[in-house]
């Protein structure tokens, strides 16, 4: 199989210099795509806080297959699967709930740097990076919808403890990994039916953030990431972290703004806001999903959204710019199945994006010659990039083509169905 993939792959490399295009110089690019692989795609979004791992806050992963990860030591297992099946170095993505909390119970502001360690220790020993995530929801303390706006100032106060401690905890992880921890902060606050005092909750969520963040960490270690969304299920009249409001923070403050691709109305789409946010503020935070009614968030797939996104930030050469994460959860299916698939439905995507002869498609443009354009781009579609995609596969060590497949069924038959 492997000399079939290098000489299909010669053969692509040729169709792809016809037109200018590099393969080799392509797949090399593929080095500075590194993905942070969200955890919660193994349990459900449950955590290790407590056994059963109720969601609330408009967090809802729906199915029951078998074989979902229960323990530290089960997801960690998944996660080494996963990352044994996909081409590069990619990073984890880690919710605060996710601590290694050694049966203790150990509330959201009482978190430190220990209840992490091991998960420092565990990164280091994959050679990957980390980030991080406060985790404002799931907590008798969010039940009436509210956490940094709430007008409960004991439970304000107890939130923005939460994040003060979650930011610390990213700069130690950024400092022992010795690449930058991406913390990002999303809260589920708003309101059911239509609120009066909208300004007042946001009033409050500023607030907030500027006391969560008031003490500054070094770029090389962390880096602060807003993220906003439409709307939520039971918040549908007004979220108090709208785009208007994140956005006008992340400028003023020199935050990351969080885009994710489920958060905005169906007809939007993320890639045409990246070119816009990044005349103003220094770096975007990713978290790329699939929402197929609204923000549902399903296994990625290799769709115009996701190209769009991938191609604006090759196009650009942003990839120093933009910090790449994805954010879907599916129990209906094989979960290490639905990771794997939607990572390299993701990766397929920056590859596809960095085989464009794009100086030829920009000088079209230019030149007002749209009709051209147009064709080029439809041609591009059809050009071999799964040949290029299995060598880069090949290259890396990891399954080809539909191989993964089996690796992932034997895995569920030998571990994921005897938990």
């Amino acid at each position: 199989m492997s000399e079939l993939i290098k000489k299909a792959y010669e053969i692509a490399k040729e169709q792809y210099a016809a037109i200018g295009v590099d393969t080799d110089a392509a797949i090399a690019k593929m080095k500075d795509v590194n993905i942070s692989l969200h955890c919660w795609q193994t349990d459900d979004v449950g955590g290790f806080e407590t056994a059963d791992g109720e969601l609330s806050g408009g967090i809802q992963a729906t199915g029951n297959y078998p074989g979902k990860a229960t323990t530290i030591e089960q997801m960690r297992a998944d996660l080494e699967k996963v990352l044994s099946l996909l081409p590069g170095k990619q990073r984890l993505n880690l919710h605060a709930i996710y601590g290694d909390f050694q049966g203790e119970k150990v509330d959201r502001n009482e978190i430190e740097v220990k209840h992490f360690q091991s998960w420092i220790d565990w990164c280091k020993a994959q050679g990957i990076g980390m980030d991080f995530n406060a985790t404002c929801f799931s907590h008798e303390r969010a039940a009436d919808g509210f956490t940094l706006s709430s007008k409960n100032e004991e439970n304000r106060k107890f939130w923005v403890e939460h994040v003060k401690r979650c930011r610390a905890i990213s700069a130690e992880i950024g400092k022992q990994l010795g690449t930058p921890c991406v913390h990002n902060t999303w809260i589920p606050d708003g309101s059911k039916d239509v609120p009066v005092d909208r300004n007042g909750y946001r009033a409050l969520l500023k607030k907030s953030l500027d006391e969560a963040m008031e003490t500054e960490y070094p770029k090389e270690q962390m880096k602060d990431a807003v993220e906003s969304k439409l709307f939520g299920i039971g918040v549908e009249s007004m979220t108090v972290g709208s785009h208007d409001f994140y956005l006008g923070y992340a400028i003023k403050n020199n935050k990351l703004i969080c885009l994710d691709n489920g958060h905005f109305h169906p007809t939007e789409q993320v890639g045409d806001k990246i070119s816009s946010v990044l005349q103003f503020v220094d770096e975007v935070l990713l978290h790329v999903t699939r929402p197929v009614r609204w923000d549902s968030d399903h296994v990625v797939t290799l769709n115009e959204d996701v190209q769009l996104i991938a191609s604006e930030i090759i196009r650009n050469d942003f990839l120093d710019r933009v910090n790449i994460g994805l954010d879907f959860f599916d129990a209906s299916i094989n979960r290490i199945g639905a990771y794997v698939t939607g990572t390299r439905a993701a990766m397929k995507a920056f590859l596809i994006a960095a085989l464009e002869p794009t100086k030829d498609l920009v000088a079209a443009e230019e030149a007002g010659k749209n009709f051209e354009r147009l064709a080029m781009l439809e041609e591009l579609k059809t050009m071999p990039f799964g040949a290029v995609w299995d060598y880069y596969c090949l290259q890396e060590g990891v399954p080809t083509g539909m191989d993964y497949i089996g690796e992932i069924q034997q895995y569920e038959k030998d571990v994921l169905l005897k938990r």
